[in-house]
């Protein structure tokens, strides 16, 4: 049995700080996980590469939603690649589609190499394509290091045999990061019935604000009014639980 490598996505300094202190080996970080994640702030990203033991990886998406982008948003990408290079960054996560829902090769491409010499992973926007077969040996041309899947399904043990396809086709020329709902009751399932080296998943809990005055007649977004008052912070004790779970025999 090979121990894999966990992978924490966490959202901003406090959940890297948690992630590293409860024994992840690396952390993507990101804002706004009720998103999906979005690219953090960049005093964020100083403030998580100076803390860090661990390699940072971090999201480069301007916004939620579908990953098929306009020229400019497309642009803020490649910039934000740009900049993070001097930044002390191990990685960026990426992901772009084309209309019919297949891999954006050229565009894959030209952040690939904006990118280098940091690693670089492919989100779950693998997971929105129209054949995942053909997403894989796209992304192997574009010269990804790792895909970052559920198998296509919400959770990773709806699409385990997918998961299991994957890195049997990926063999060794490129990783295969699984992901989708995992927790210490199903991760091992998942890294045994997969054959996998990498797994990612975040371990969060929501908890009350500490706000004691609170307006009802305002909100601030779409969610919610209730929702503007509650945290949403990894759960240390259950990153260690998963974790060991992950690593056990």
């Amino acid at each position: 049995m090979t121990i894999p490598l966990i992978e924490l996505c966490v959202e901003g300094i406090d959940g890297f700080l948690a992630a590293q202190e409860a024994g992840a080996d690396r952390v993507e970080l990101c804002a706004s996980l009720v998103e999906g994640g979005l690219t953090p702030s960049l005093a964020t990203i100083r403030a998580a590469v100076k803390a860090a033991r661990i390699p940072v990886h971090v999201i480069i998406r301007p916004r939620g939603g579908d990953f098929l982008y306009s020229q400019t948003e497309f642009e803020t990408m490649r910039d934000d690649i740009l900049a993070l290079r001097s930044e002390g960054v191990a990685g960026v996560v990426i992901g772009c589609l084309t209309p019919d829902g297949r891999i954006d090769e050229e565009r894959t491409k030209a952040l690939v190499e904006a990118a280098r010499p940091m690693s670089v992973t492919c989100h779950r926007a693998f997971d929105m394509t129209a054949d995942a077969g053909e997403a894989l040996e796209a992304l192997i041309r574009c010269g990804i290091d790792r895909v970052l899947t559920s198998g296509q399904r919400d959770t990773a043990l709806e699409g385990l045999e997918i998961l299991k396809k994957t890195t049997e086709q990926a063999g060794d020329r490129i990783a295969i990061m699984g992901c989708g709902a995992l927790d210490a009751t199903n991760i091992k399932a998942v890294r045994d019935g997969a054959g996998l080296k990498e797994m990612h998943f975040a371990a969060l809990k929501t908890v009350a604000s500490g706000m004691r005055f609170r307006n009802p007649r305002v909100g601030m977004g779409g969610t919610e009014k209730d929702r503007e008052y509650e945290l949403t912070l990894t759960d240390r004790d259950a990153v260690r639980a998963t974790i060991a779970a992950a690593k056990s025999a």
